[in-house]
């Protein structure tokens, strides 16, 4: 993290609008302020790696095969990547423009932009830390099962231990007994020990230090900021990639491997005429590239002003793409395999969520040659996969308590190193309800009405606020005053269509909703209350803050709703760039002439 030498601060509370009245008048300043006193990754390649390393995480691993098995096979890959082309690279390039362009967070980026929606920036850092204080749950249950991955045997291969139900336990995948569970499935459900969410239990002792170690990893990676996250994604997002190919390398080699990778490229091209399918794929985009969740904004907004951001877009975007892929190939050849040794169907062993993690992929490791060396590799994998987008979204709400209280904060902290530290405390403590014995449950509520429910409304009215509102002609000078040249009618066309695509996404959403379930059970009314109540923790900032715009204004209802929609950034000021980076950059020097 390099801060360059000889430029002046910027002025104490320029980032200040989000969360009192705007001063129009103090409001014009260019990145040039910003760029004095942020930090900046200490290379390009930081960037990519982190942004890569949030991107690709667990749901490439068990969404996107599962999604493709279920939602038509190798015909889910056509409105996957139709959804990449006309959303995932157009509004990542979007989010990656506005962080850098800004040099501050999702708040007080969105603000500048838009002011009648700046509790979108709200919105999106209360979803990410939300999102942030479970998704480390994962990651405790991850260690507990990479720790136990090294005995002599694997724990969940038979059905001799003290925990295991034997007179319900099956030593290999069960088939269509609904009576009998595997040892895998009742060494998961070591993690559930209750009958639902109404029977907390207590806590699981094991788990809880797996939480509290999990949380001191997540500290260590990010306590420096983006010096320490830079260095770090150098490990966490490349090495997944070796243990992949060498899983599909080991994969494919095994019998029946090639049933399982043909159940999962098969097209069943009646499917593509199924809405679900396409709101699937439209969701597993914004799901997986973090569109919405404020990370990528607050990423960019480390970079320098005239970061190629287009090609960091498309570097992101396709290699979230080909992940996803090469984890179909890893996963299904892995369960073709399964099937063939157990004489079942393959349709019978794939399974949707952390099933296929924790539950059918342990059994498979279990029978591979040499699984005392795949499975910690594989969990290792997962730790590596789940860490750095657990890093992003735990940056989210730090670059927001320092662009918005940062020299109160330091003066009551002294370091920003105790901030990151508190924010990581408070994280784990709102975890402790997910390691009790009823914890499962508590997760798969919050995931449901998270990660689905709150995502697609925030990501609406984020597209509405830039593309519409700020105007995609304003973008464009945005860009070509970082780039030296405007987007191309691609990017237009799709900033334009963005928001009513997403917007069919959402009804179509609310027409087919389900409420949250797991597996059998189904949550009581109160808890389906409590999901939607952890929904609007992060909805209800949206109106506040459109609400609290419009009412700062004087004059009728229509006359402050036009001057709550004017952006304070103003892309007429004088050339942007420093010196230095003039020299730096020769597009902008062409764009100064």
């Amino acid at each position: 993290m390099e801060v360059e030498p000889g430029k002046a601060k910027m002025p104490r509370g320029e980032s200040d609008y989000a969360l009192r009245p705007v001063d129009l008048k103090g409001v014009d300043e260019t990145p040039v302020d910003a760029e004095a006193q942020r930090p900046t990754w200490s290379g390009r390649l930081d960037f990519i790696l982190a942004s890569v390393g949030y991107a690709v995480g667990l749901g490439n691993v068990w969404r996107f095969p599962y999604l493709c098995y279920s939602s038509g096979g190798g015909a889910f890959v056509v409105p996957y990547l139709i959804m990449v082309l006309l959303c995932g690279i157009p509004l990542l390039f979007m989010e990656f423009s506005i962080g850098q362009y800004t040099r501050l967070g999702p708040v007080h980026a969105l603000t500048k932009l838009c002011p009648l929606l700046k509790g979108v920036g709200v919105a999106t850092v209360v979803i990410s830390f939300v999102f942030s204080t479970y998704y480390n749950v994962l990651m405790s249950w991850t260690l507990y099962y990479f720790f136990n991955s090294f005995g002599a045997t694997l724990p969940w291969i038979s059905c001799n231990n003290t925990w295991n139900d034997v007179g319900n336990c099956s030593s290999g995948l069960p088939g269509n007994s609904t009576h009998l569970q595997s040892a895998s499935q009742q060494f998961f459900e070591l993690l559930q020990k209750t009958s639902g969410i109404e029977e907390a239990g207590g806590i699981r002792w094991e788990l809880f230090g797996y939480l509290i170690l999990s949380w001191v990893i997540v500290y260590l990676c990010i306590f420096k900021g983006v010096k320490s996250t830079g260095k770090v994604v150098y490990f966490t997002a490349i090495f997944p990639y070796f243990i992949l190919f060498a899983l599909l390398i080991n994969n494919v080699q095994l019998p029946g491997a090639k049933n399982g990778i043909l159940y999962f490229v098969t097209p069943v091209w009646r499917k593509l005429f199924e809405v679900k399918v396409w709101v699937n794929a439209a969701a597993q985009v914004f799901n997986s590239l973090g569109i919405a969740f404020g990370s990528m904004i607050s990423m960019a907004s480390y970079n320098k002003f005239n970061n190629n951001i287009l090609r960091d877009a498309l570097i992101v975007s396709l290699t979230n793409s080909f992940t996803s892929i090469l984890a179909g190939f890893v996963i299904f050849s892995a369960i073709g395999y399964m099937a063939h040794i157990h004489n079942l169907p393959v349709e019978n062993i794939a399974t949707d969520g952390p099933g296929l993690v924790f539950v059918v992929y342990p059994e498979v490791l279990s029978t591979m040659p040499f699984y005392q060396l795949w499975a910690p590799l594989f969990f290792f994998m997962l730790l590596c996969l789940g860490l750095d987008s657990q890093f992003a979204t735990v940056e989210v709400a730090i670059t927001f308590i320092k662009d918005e209280f940062g020299p109160q904060v330091l003066r009551f902290l002294k370091r920003e190193e105790l901030l990151t530290l508190v924010m990581c405390i408070v994280g784990f403590l709102l975890g402790i309800p997910h390691v009790t014995k009823g914890g499962i449950f508590v997760f798969q509520l919050m995931d449901h009405y998270t990660a689905v429910v709150s995502l697609v409304f925030l990501a609406f009215f984020e597209v509405v606020a830039v593309c519409w509102i700020f105007g995609v002609p304003r973008l464009c000078l945005m860009v070509e005053r970082m780039q030296g040249k405007s987007p191309n009618i691609y990017f237009r066309v799709c900033w334009l269509i963005c928001p009513l695509l997403v917007l069919c996404i959402l009804i179509s959403s609310l027409v087919q909703y389900t409420p949250a379930h797991y597996g059998k059970y189904t949550y009581p009314t109160w808890a389906e209350v409590m999901g939607w109540g952890v929904s609007l923790v992060s909805i209800v900032w949206i109106p506040l803050g459109a609400i609290h715009e419009v009412s700062r204004h004087k004059g009728s209802l229509l006359q402050r709703l036009k001057t709550a929609m004017i952006s304070t950034i103003d892309l007429d000021a004088d050339d942007p760039l420093p010196e230095k980076q003039k020299l730096e950059n020769p597009a902008s020097e062409n764009l100064i002439k």
